[in-house]
């Protein structure tokens, strides 16, 4: 695909501004994205003329304009997650026969965006705007275990940042919690069971975007009693049994095909496991 240089380059500030908390100085800009200072000059005044980026003369810096404002606004109008998520996501429920779900994370909570049911299968409590506690559920686990690890510390500093359902098991320390995240990383999926509704258990996984941030995950729900379950698919009862890394690898393949839809170059292999378009590692 041919690339215009002006484009991308006016792409390169804006994206450049909306990473910074404050307006900065045009020189500042140009060193970042490495482009003359004429150049940014140019292209700033372009900007600033079509109210994407705002001059604070007084200042002598530059910012993000009510036109950036606006475009973010429309983004959030459009819901384009939840409409690039949910076919993949019925393709989902329907492969497996269980509910599917995509959510958010909102601080240490995560937000239930889309409840894709599938028939005959009980409603949850995990309906579309419910908001959890991250750290208890498969699909915060599997958000949180791809973030770096200065911003989990941030948002888990102690014990008394790790909210409690009830009884339900679950990690009651940032060392505990760190600790399982280690090992969601290593399988590329997180599991709970039983920490959110007795007799269900969960497995979800991230989903990235164009430079594969996480920004969601997609996760299905099954009932953890074998004479409720409907085929081995699932009949699922630990994390390492074989029924549940067969779920697992349906629910990764379609959080690999929402990932794809966002511009990531993650790809899944044969075998269920991940790796970046560029040959990375998994």
């Amino acid at each position: 695909m041919t690339k215009v240089p002006a484009a991308t380059q006016a792409l390169a500030i804006l994206s450049y501004l909306g990473r910074q908390a404050t307006p900065v100085r045009a020189g500042s800009i140009a060193r970042e994205v490495a482009l003359p200072r004429s150049t940014t000059y140019h292209l700033l005044t372009t900007l600033v003329a079509a109210g994407y980026v705002v001059h604070l003369p007084e200042q002598q810096r530059y910012g993000l304009g009510v036109a950036s404002y606006e475009l973010g606004a429309g983004y959030t109008r459009q819901a384009p997650l939840a409409r690039l998520a949910r076919a993949p996501l019925e393709t989902l429920v329907r492969r497996t026969r269980n509910n599917g779900h995509l959510v958010v994370l909102d601080g240490r909570d995560v937000v239930y965006v889309i409840e894709e049911r599938a028939p005959g299968r009980p409603l949850l409590v995990t309906d579309v705007g419910v908001r959890l506690p991250a750290h208890l559920t498969a699909s915060g686990r599997a958000l949180l275990a791809v973030m770096p690890a200065a911003q989990i510390r941030a948002m888990y500093p102690n014990a008394g940042a790790l909210a409690e359902r009830g009884d339900a098991p679950g990690p009651r320390t940032p060392s505990a919690l760190r600790s399982m995240l280690v090992d969601v990383r290593r399988r590329g999926y997180a599991v709970e069971d039983g920490e959110v509704t007795a007799g269900f258990a969960s497995v979800a996984a991230a989903v990235t975007d164009h430079v594969d941030r996480p920004v969601a995950a997609v996760a299905v729900t099954y009932p953890i009693d074998p004479i409720d379950a409907i085929d081995t698919v699932n009949t699922v009862n630990t994390i390492d049994d074989p029924a549940t890394q067969s779920l697992a690898r349906h629910v990764r393949r379609a959080a690999d095909e929402v990932s794809r839809r966002l511009g990531s170059s993650i790809r899944t292999r044969s075998d269920g496991g991940r790796t970046r378009g560029d040959g990375g590692s998994p």
